[in-house]
């Protein structure tokens, strides 16, 4: 009995040390893969990181919903329009005001479709400066690039789809609508009917927001480093930061 005791020990024993042979050849082999990552690695890293933010955020924005749903981008009347907007509630056409505030944010979903490959060209155009910059820079160093680099383009190509989709979702006539309705009214400032250029501004800069979310998430979400080679990078770059 008491030899079989000591033959069990000694295979516990030898199970133990084994398992943390095991357990440090695995910690050894975690710590190198968060080293220090090649000028290559760092490149091809951030780009996925990119394209993994951009990505999303277009499909987000364009999907159902993906602006009118979004309270922090959901386009409203412009500005100046905002007074006709009450004065035309106050008159009792809410559904007028609805309808015009609907088809804005479905144009912009519409457009938002376009933005994907105009990131992908310009993540592709990236030169090792603009990666270092990005990658050890400011919060939103990535959404400044992409705004710096693709907003002309993303105007071009959202201009014509947008004036497309207001006129699919009726958009143009709703609003032509509201601004000759409250043309009507006697002693106001007349509104300027044509509301493409304004949406075209809006849907842009509710692109941004999101990859501005997308980055910062990436940056300081652990969670959000879904590859080893984005936990690698990314884990050097807060390193370096830090030192």
């Amino acid at each position: 009995m008491r030899s079989k005791i000591l033959v069990i020990t000694s295979l516990l024993v030898f199970i133990t040390l084994t398992s943390c042979d095991t357990l440090n050849q695995a910690a050894q082999a975690a710590v190198q893969q968060q080293g220090t990552p090649s000028t290559l690695e760092i490149g091809n890293g951030l780009k996925q990181a990119l394209e993994i933010g951009t990505g999303k955020s277009s499909d987000q924005l364009s999907a159902l919903n993906g602006f009118f749903g979004n309270a922090a981008i959901k386009i409203l009347f412009p500005p100046e329009a905002q007074k006709a907007e009450k004065t035309l509630r106050g008159l009792g056409l809410n559904s007028l005001c609805d309808n015009v505030i609907l088809s804005l944010n479905r144009a912009a979903e519409d457009a938002a479709k376009q933005a994907k490959p105009i990131f992908v060209d310009a993540i592709k155009q990236m030169t090792l400066q603009d990666v270092t910059n990005i990658l050890l820079g400011n919060q939103d160093a990535a959404t400044q690039y992409f705004k710096r680099t693709t907003t002309s383009q993303l105007s071009i190509k959202f201009k014509p789809v947008i004036q497309g989709s207001l006129n699919k979702v009726n958009a143009t006539k709703y609003y032509t609508d509201a601004a000759t309705a409250y043309n009507k009214v006697p002693f106001v400032s007349k509104l300027n009917p044509d509301i493409s250029d304004y949406v075209t501004q809006k849907a842009i800069d509710g692109l941004f927001v999101e990859i501005a979310k997308e980055e910062l998430n990436i940056r300081s979400n652990l969670g959000a480093r879904t590859t080893p080679l984005l936990q690698k990078v990314f884990s050097f770059a807060d390193k370096k930061k830090k030192s």
